[in-house]
């Protein structure tokens, strides 16, 4: 029976994809910070099938992607509650390298802007912050720091983002780790009625099919904070979002949640 193996995403972002393929469908990110667990390797032992910490999703990543830890540490981590970078990006050096790392990356164990990765120290430079207890105002500050970054499948940072990951990743700043798709996290909290609704609910949309494909924050004057073509505010109705300067409707409203009582 193989070791169980663990790891943590060392570099500013890697794919994840569907398939043990580069040119396989990219599903989400690893970020720097996040932690993982490995639960298969490929046939020719260039990639590895990983399954993230925080929220328990699957997929494929290039074997020289992540740095290897314990299981102590792996779990030392889970344990604790990591800051992370606050500023649109910030600086990992060490005495060879200089590389950044976007908002919202978890600084593992970080003391004294020293990071600890496996058996690596690195400094950081930048802004960082503890996540915090839920607040709408806070996360809708939060929220407005995505504004423009370009829609991007499975994606998590700056550089491209989608719907869902948008929400994930605002919304774990406030100690809520929602699972990755959208519509899992429309499994989530507790449903409003429209009229009901207030700063911080998700609004989830489906499509033709009948299946929910899309999920957006609800701001305090009641538009919409999403992802679609690039992070931009809409306007929230009853039928769906409607764009703000041309008017037209995009999305067609499923459902709306409470995440957070």
């Amino acid at each position: 029976m193989h070791k169980q193996e663990y790891g943590v995403c060392h570099l500013s972002v890697v794919p994840v994809r569907i398939d043990p393929a580069d040119v396989s469908e990219m599903v989400t990110q690893l970020i720097f910070g996040d932690f993982l667990q490995v639960i298969e390797t490929s046939e020719n032992g260039k990639w590895k099938k990983v399954k993230l910490a925080f929220d328990g999703y699957e997929g494929w990543i290039d074997r020289r992607q992540f740095v290897s830890v314990e299981k102590s540490v792996y779990e030392r981590a889970a344990a604790q509650v990591m800051p992370y970078c606050s500023s649109f990006f910030g600086l990992i050096k060490s005495e060879t390298m200089v590389y950044p790392v976007f908002m919202g990356s978890r600084l593992p164990f970080l003391r004294n802007n020293i990071i600890e990765l496996g058996d690596q120290y690195y400094i950081f430079e930048g802004e960082y912050s503890i996540p915090m207890s839920f607040d709408p105002i806070k996360m809708e500050v939060a929220a407005r720091m995505y504004l423009q970054t370009p829609y991007l499948w499975g994606g998590r940072s700056h550089f491209g983002i989608d719907c869902s990951g948008f929400v994930q990743q605002v919304f774990r700043n406030f100690y809520v780790n929602l699972p990755r798709d959208a519509w899992q996290q429309e499994l989530e909290g507790y449903i409003v009625d429209f009229g009901d609704h207030r700063a911080g609910d998700l609004a989830f949309f489906h499509n033709a099919t009948g299946r929910v494909s899309h999920v957006g924050i609800i701001l305090s004057d009641f538009s919409i904070i999403h992802a679609s073509g690039y992070v931009r505010i809409d306007q929230l109705t009853s039928e769906g979002i409607i764009v703000s300067n041309n008017g037209e409707k995009t999305h067609d409203l499923c459902s709306i949640k409470r995440i957070v009582s």
